[in-house]
């Protein structure tokens, strides 16, 4: 895939996660890149996501929430086709808190894929230190192969092969 075809793909990617999940979009969740493996994803540090004003550092619930978006962009990431899924389970582990004024990126693969479950793990960390984890999360998504509806299929059904 060349950069332009992958750029390509990854504005789709948040045009569709943000008309399926309008929080995403609230919360300015943006694919950063994406493989066969799993995903990165950004949340840009914004001053209405702070949890406590006195740190500055970015609330829990945001973190909470791009990790488990991430974990369900890798688990369209593996997939052969599009299919409406849902969060089964999402343990998250808090390691430190974030660093005040500073964006979080989280990295997210699908690992397994039976015919009803996808296995996911993902980290979450500042994209200037990637080994100094932030958050850790492991989960399990449903996957509705048998006509379950889902915003979000259609905008990536598109994606090229």
């Amino acid at each position: 895939m060349t950069p332009e075809e992958k750029a390509a793909v990854l504005a789709r990617f948040d045009q569709a996660f943000a008309q399926a999940v309008p929080h995403n979009a609230a919360l300015g969740i943006r694919f950063a890149d994406f493989d066969g493996a799993g995903v990165l994803i950004d949340l840009p540090y914004a001053a209405h996501l702070v949890g406590n004003p006195d740190t500055g550092v970015l609330h829990g619930g945001a973190v909470t929430a791009l990790l488990d978006a991430s974990c369900g962009a890798a688990v369209f990431a593996r997939i052969a086709a599009p299919l409406p899924i849902a969060t089964l389970d999402l343990r998250i582990d808090y390691l430190r808190p974030g660093e005040p004024k500073r964006d979080v990126r989280c990295r997210a693969e699908c690992y397994k894929v039976t015919e009803n479950v996808a296995f996911v793990r993902a980290v979450a960390f500042h994209p200037h230190a990637p080994e100094d984890l932030i958050a850790s999360a492991a989960g399990t998504f449903i996957l509705f192969r048998k006509g379950g509806k889902s915003a979000i299929v259609e905008p990536l059904a598109e994606r090229p092969s």
